[in-house]
């Protein structure tokens, strides 16, 4: 299926491993240049590596921690004059501190804060001006399912990224009329290092062996297995 995104210009979060590399795989397919970014360099230059080699995509690689304001500037500006141009925003982070909502912490609400909720805000505040540029644009903000079902030792996951719903809300009924489109997607159980993350935290609590807490994951989910990223992307 021709999609119709050749030649577009694409910001990808988190696009080493996982939600974001499939995303950023799948874009590349459709001949869209990438501006890939990730707390890893060498994870995110082996997934630029392996994308190029199947894809034969033109890429920008910036690794950086998208914690901090000033990267975000500076990811948008070099991705802009590297290519002249934005037209697609990923908005996909790694996710807030696993915790429960009567124990987190003050540090562990700092960093989900920062992590979630102002990190979506920043990138989509810093891409705007490119995307009406162009005429219009999406901004796509990669969430979970924690927004409408809550997980254990998720809390924060829930919490911020609510946030993230009504900011875009906002966000999409601002930006409407400049041909600018806000969606948010909200995965289920996907395979990733951050649910395993979770999972093995889980088995550990419960004493029980990690392949039979992902077991008990899949059970939940109404096809009877966890997904795949690149069934996401």
């Amino acid at each position: 299926m021709d999609l119709e995104l050749e030649g577009k210009v694409a910001i990808v979060g988190g696009a080493s491993k996982g939600l974001g590399r499939a995303c950023a795989e799948v874009l590349a397919q459709e001949g869209v240049k990438i501006a890939m970014c990730s707390r890893t360099q060498a994870d995110l230059e082996q997934a630029d590596e392996e994308i190029r080699q199947a894809t034969g995509a033109e890429t920008f690689v910036f690794p950086g921690d998208l914690d901090n304001p000033s990267t975000i500037a500076s990811l948008v500006a070099g991705t802009v004059e590297r290519f002249g141009r934005l037209d697609i925003m990923i908005n996909n982070s790694g996710g807030p501190p696993l915790a429960r909502a009567a124990t987190a912490t003050e540090e562990q609400w700092a960093t989900a804060i920062q992590r979630s909720l102002l990190f979506f805000a920043r990138m989509s505040r810093e891409a705007i001006p490119h995307l009406k540029q162009q005429g219009g644009g999406r901004i796509i903000n990669i969430l979970a399912s924690t927004v409408y079902q809550p997980i254990d030792n998720l809390a924060l996951s829930g919490a911020t990224r609510m946030g993230v719903v009504a900011f875009a809300k906002s966000l999409a009924d601002e930006v409407g009329r400049d041909n600018i489109l806000v969606n948010n997607v909200c995965p289920g159980s996907i395979l990733s290092d951050r649910m395993l993350s979770n999972v093995t935290s889980r088995a550990n609590e419960l004493g029980i062996p990690v392949e039979e807490a992902l077991a008990q994951r899949a059970a939940e989910t109404a096809i009877g297995r966890v997904g795949r990223p690149e069934e996401l992307a």
